[in-house]
């Protein structure tokens, strides 16, 4: 699949910003788990953040495969940059497709300049791959809402300013009965529980948000009443390609530094390159990245030419995940008892490789979702 120009000029921006100014900082932002603030707002600067979010919203106005490319290329310096990539496109996707002319002054051009950060919240303790079990609630008040609950294991929840939060709004109507609301989050009765500390990603800031009787005025509604759920299932697949594409980005920095580890790392008087153990890792690592890639550049192509990709992007995460958490591990059985050491690259993309099997829908579901798509047809 050749890339336009255009796309090739997107996919090298984003390669040197990544190389110039992720890759140096991505072992210190692991070790100390911070979020990295100068990263983020160099990326607002750099137009990283809103790739499919049109010019005239602030946006970069570039199409899914873009969005593709870029997060590949800043997870290949460090899955936890991408990661904010990927949220800021999530939350500005369902601005730009559901918000109000109010809603998307007020909030897309500060997320997309990083001067707001935002936190997509969906996960609570019951509800997970399963969104229908979510027990926050916002009931009206007059022409506002009370909202109370509390979400976990959220992107950003030690550092966001703004909520996108999935409540009921009418328990009796299951899916129907939901709804998002744009939630700042100085407001009285929001909090914030500990930040979390995860086996990868450690930049990428997750914990609690926690809401009780947060008022909200009727302004903070996105979109129609109960449709909450339909608009959170209309971004996944663009979610589902983000996430296979960071997953690809991990693949690709541990083939680079496997390759060059094999050629200098020397065992029983030669490169262990020479040994066909190694070759094939290397061989099997190179064609699944590449087929990783080429699944997630088919389904943000067909996202972009508005056909059903839901099957398409459920494959590339799953495939692209899978592949991630294998080679990484393959990674550090070619660097030896290095690679499982604090500070190598390769040990920090191992951990940071896990949780694309999980994220964004674990992958069992991605399998449930393509089996019911074969058998549907």
């Amino acid at each position: 699949m050749e890339l336009s120009t255009e796309h090739r000029q997107v996919a090298d921006m984003a390669r040197r910003f990544a190389d110039d100014l992720v890759r140096p900082e991505a072992e210190r932002l692991d070790r100390e788990e911070v979020f990295a603030g100068d990263i983020y707002r160099a990326m607002g600067e750099n137009g990283l953040f809103g790739i499919t979010v049109p010019e005239a919203l602030g946006g970069a106005g570039l199409d899914c495969l873009a969005y593709s490319i870029v997060m590949e290329e800043l997870s290949r310096g460090y899955a936890s940059i991408a990661d904010q990539c990927g949220l800021v496109e999530l939350v500005t996707t369902l601005l730009v497709q559901h918000g109000s002319p109010a809603q998307q002054d007020r909030w897309i051009g500060p997320i997309v300049r990083a001067e707001k950060r935002a936190a997509y919240c969906i996960t609570e303790a019951g509800a997970g791959s399963d969104v229908s079990g979510i027990k926050t609630t916002a009931v009206k008040q007059g022409s506002g809402w009370r909202l109370n609950g509390a979400k976990l294991w959220i992107h950003n929840a030690p550092v966001a300013d703004v909520g996108f939060v999935l409540a009921r709004t009418d328990p009796a109507a299951g899916k129907r009965g939901m709804s998002i609301f744009v939630v700042d989050c100085a407001l009285p009765g929001v909090t914030r529980g500990p930040k979390e500390h995860k086996l990868g990603q450690r930049s990428s800031q997750v914990g609690e948000l926690n809401f009780e009787n947060v008022e909200l005025g009727p302004e903070a509604l996105l979109g129609t009443e109960g449709r909450g759920f339909h608009m959170m299932m209309s971004v996944l697949e663009k979610g589902r390609v983000g996430i296979a594409s960071l997953a690809v980005g991990i693949l690709q920095a541990a083939l680079e530094a496997s390759l060059e580890q094999a050629r200098i790392r020397r065992q029983f008087g030669q490169a262990i390159a020479e040994f066909q153990a190694i070759q094939f890792m290397l061989a099997d690592m190179a064609k699944d990245t590449e087929a990783a890639r080429l699944l997630v550049r088919s389904a943000a192509g067909k996202i972009d030419a508005r056909l059903d990709a839901t099957a398409a992007a459920s494959m590339a995460k799953c495939f692209a995940g899978d592949a991630a958490v294998l080679h990484t591990g393959n990674a550090i059985q070619i660097f030896g008892g290095s690679g499982y050491i604090r500070g190598y690259e390769v040990e920090r993309l191992y951990r940071d490789a896990k949780i694309t099997q999980i994220y964004e829908g674990t992958n069992q579901i991605q399998r449930v979702i393509i089996a019911r798509k074969l058998l549907s047809a």
